[in-house]
């Protein structure tokens, strides 16, 4: 992967702190990169198979952590969807984009839908890898095996060493051979400096009811084998939105963007071509 790029810090108006990579300098909109939540996350460790080559092919790459993730500030605070909507948008507020595309997955899937839902002008295109805040959390969410496994590990203290953080990570991934001594040693270190309300207190409303709002293109990727967010929110959004496409992917957990990072980026990088000169 190559030694993990310089990133930066801005401070928002609130006083939160965040870090983020900003890669590439293409014309264009930029290209906004949103991580899951989880134990020990971070933008950099979700995309570094993915970022580079959106880099590579011309774009601005903005690759930034999220409050209570990475190396940005983690307050003891609640963690609703709208906290983390205020975050992205002061981070882009600071960096003066004021129309990108946003690249989604898990929560980083709910946040841009609702971001996209809020303030359309701001949004050229989304990307969604199975996004959350498309069921009820209490009817579906907490009921799938990832997420009760995830919350009982992270809950127990068992994520602060390499061989917990591997077994969480397997429930990932439908191959666990492709989870890297890499990432699992990045999560590790971010977990001890996790206040349990950054998992303990996440609200993400159920989004589906608005979801025919939504104006720009939209590219979707889900594997059938994930553990953390139903594959049926694939027909969820296809039957709500405009201008949808998916690819559903056998053999395949919630990370598609790891899983199959050649086929995401490609078609990632074809959706993003699309309708320029």
């Amino acid at each position: 992967m190559g030694a993990r790029p310089q990133g930066h810090f801005v401070t928002l108006h609130d006083g939160l702190r965040l870090h983020y990579l900003d890669l590439g300098a293409g014309q264009g909109e930029p290209v906004v990169f949103i991580h899951g939540s989880g134990p020990g996350a971070s933008g950099y460790s979700n995309f570094k198979q993915n970022h580079p080559a959106f880099a590579a092919a011309g774009h601005r790459v903005i690759v930034p952590d999220l409050p209570g993730y990475g190396v940005s500030d983690k307050p003891e605070t609640i963690y609703s969807l709208d906290f983390f909507v205020a975050a992205l948008v002061g981070l882009l507020d600071a960096l003066d984009i004021q129309r990108c595309v946003l690249v989604g997955n898990s929560l980083g899937g709910a946040i841009a839908l609702k971001l996209a839902l809020d303030q359309p002008q701001r949004v050229a295109k989304l990307v969604l890898m199975a996004p959350g805040g498309l069921m009820d959390k209490e009817q579906y969410y907490l009921q799938m095996e990832g997420i009760q496994q995830m919350a009982a590990a992270f809950a127990n203290g068992e994520l602060k060493d390499a061989a917990g953080m591997r077994r969480l990570l397997t429930l990932q991934l439908f191959d666990p051979a492709l989870i890297d001594e890499e990432t699992v040693a990045e999560r590790v270190a971010v977990v001890p400096q996790q206040p349990p309300c950054v998992l303990s207190s996440m609200q993400v409303p159920n989004l589906t009811p608005r979801l025919g709002e939504l104006q720009c293109p939209i590219l979707g990727f889900w594997g059938i084998n994930d553990k953390f967010c139903p594959a049926s929110g694939a027909q969820t959004l296809l039957q709500a939105c405009r201008n949808i496409r998916f690819t559903l992917l056998s053999e395949c957990g919630h990370w598609v963007m790891v899983e199959h990072r050649e086929l995401f980026n490609r078609q990632c990088l074809d959706f993003l071509a699309e309708g320029r000169p």
